[in-house]
Order: structure tokens, then C-alpha cells, then sequence
């Protein structure tokens, strides 16, 4: 039985190992795509890689730093040019930093332009030199990461919420923009998921990290108890938004946030 993603070629940004794009690299991989690791850390892009051969799959690692146009525009001329095509983008760079704050107390100067650039001018790069790719293999799938916090608006990080809010309204124009062209744009909104970078910041309840986390994840999850997620849960419904499985679906912003949302 063919993979899901049998005979594509997929660019993950940020797929470096421990996170979420590392997750999808390895999903990816076992469906049948040939994978590029655009990712900013040599040491968990090269994990990444090794992790993809080691299920059996074929990628390619391009050091990335998808806050720089030059580098992306890079990223995907190797791509191509090892593989001979692209079909899927899943843009999963990206983050919060902790001195990110309310919007009356936080250090523009400190937080506006690593915030912006990382995710929303990282997403817009990448886009930008993907999609015409795309366009020429006939068309395929673009697959943004936003955040929940883009649909409640409750996050004490009000720069990442607004790159995040940012990331939905772009995906909805982008999916208007491409459609007779057949690429199809979505957008997950995650909740809390314990990547690696996640954990080593923030931590558990159980294991607090090093920064205090204001969102209050122990009473967060008495309310919401699948507020919480692992890296292959949000690679799950990227394989499905990268996949023929929901063609019908663009333009989307597809909660994975616990309900948060929603009650």
C-alpha cells in the first residue's frame, strides 16, 4: 500500500530533532516524501536527517535561518535541485520567547523584531520561494504553524499572539490567491506542546523549568485536559493537511488547542 505522501517532495523549516518539524520530518518520510530540513541548528538538523534515514526515508539537511530571505531562497533551490521537485511546505519555525509580555510592559526592543522575523517574516520567506515551486509540480500543499493563542487572544505573549494572528489572516489570503493554481494553505493553532525547547524552558507542574510560566499550565489543564500535546500530535494533522486526505480543505485554521477556543 502506497504512503500518503508517496512521490512528494516536502520542505519542513525548523524540522531540526525535538520539536515538532522534527516529528513531521520522520512522519513525512515513512508516507513516502522525500523530506528537506531547512533548520537553523547544525546538531539537531544532521538528528533530523539521520532520524529520516533511519525509518527508511530519503532528506536532505540545509542549514536555514528562515529570517533571512537569501537563506530560505537556498534552502529550496537545494531542495529542488536534489529532488527534482516540491510539493508540501510545512512551516514550522517558530516561538515565543520568554520576555515576551503584555502589551503595556514588554520590551519592544527586545522581543518586536526577534518575534516578527522568526514567525511570521520566516513564514512569509518561506512561502514566498516555495509556493511557485509548488505551483510548477501542479500543485500541492502549504501547511502554516499559528498557535491558539491566535483564536482566543488570551496569551500574555501579545507580540507572539499578534505574529501568530498574523500567520492566520496570511494563510486565509494565501489560500484565496493560489487556489486556481492548486495549492491548498492551512494553518494548526497548537496548544502546549512538550517539545524539547518547551521543556527546557518552561518544563511540567511536575518539573518546573527555569522561566516561570505565566500561563498557568497545572490549572490550565484541569480545565482543558488536552490543552497539553506531544510533537507527533501536531505532525499527525500536518501529514493530514500535506496529504490528498484533505483535499477539499483550504483557507482553514484547524484548532489542536484543547477546545480552548471553543468553551
Amino acid at each position: 500500500m502506497a504512503g500518503r505522501l508517496e512521490g512528494k517532495v516536502a520542505l519542513i523549516t525548523g524540522g531540526g530533532a525535538g520539536g515538532i518539524g522534527g516529528a513531521a520530518a520522520v512522519l513525512f518520510a515513512r508516507e513516502g516524501a522525500k523530506v528537506v530540513i531547512a533548520e537553523l541548528k547544525r546538531d539537531t538538523g544532521e538528528a533530523s536527517e539521520a532520524a529520516v534515514r533511519a525509518a527508511g526515508g530519503e532528506a536532505l539537511f540545509v542549514p536555514t535561518d528562515v529570517t533571512s530571505e537569501d537563506s530560505v531562497r537556498e534552502a529550496v533551490r537545494q531542495g529542488v535541485a536534489r529532488f527534482g521537485a516540491l510539493h508540501v511546505l510545512f512551516n514550522s519555525a517558530g516561538g515565543s520567547i520568554p520576555a515576551d509580555s503584555l502589551v503595556t510592559d514588554v520590551d519592544l526592543a527586545a522581543v518586536w523584531n526577534h518575534t516578527m522575523n522568526l514567525d511570521l517574516l520566516g513564514t512569509i520567506h518561506a512561502c514566498r520561494h516555495a509556493i511557485p515551486e509548488i505551483i510548477k509540480a501542479g500543485g500541492g500543499s502549504v501547511v502554516n504553524m499559528s498557535s491558539g493563542a491566535a483564536l482566543r487572544g488570551a496569551s500574555p505573549s501579545h507580540i507572539y499572539t499578534a505574529a501568530k494572528g498574523a500567520i492566520l489572516s496570511l494563510t486565509r489570503a494565501m489560500a484565496g490567491a493560489y487556489a486556481h493554481q492548486r495549492v491548498r494553505v492551512n494553518a494548526i493553532c497548537a496548544g502546549r506542546i512538550h517539545s524539547q525547547r518547551i521543556l527546557s524552558t518552561f518544563g511540567t507542574p511536575e518539573n518546573p523549568g527555569p522561566v516561570f510560566d505565566r500561563q498557568d499550565p497545572a490549572g490550565r489543564v484541569k480545565e482543558y485536559p488536552f490543552w497539553v500535546g506531544q510533537p507527533e500530535d501536531i505532525a499527525n494533522i500536518a501529514l493530514f493537511l500535506a496529504s490528498e486526505e484533505s483535499r477539499m480543505i483550504t483557507g482553514a485554521a484547524i484548532p489542536a488547542e484543547g477546545g480552548r477556543s471553543a468553551y
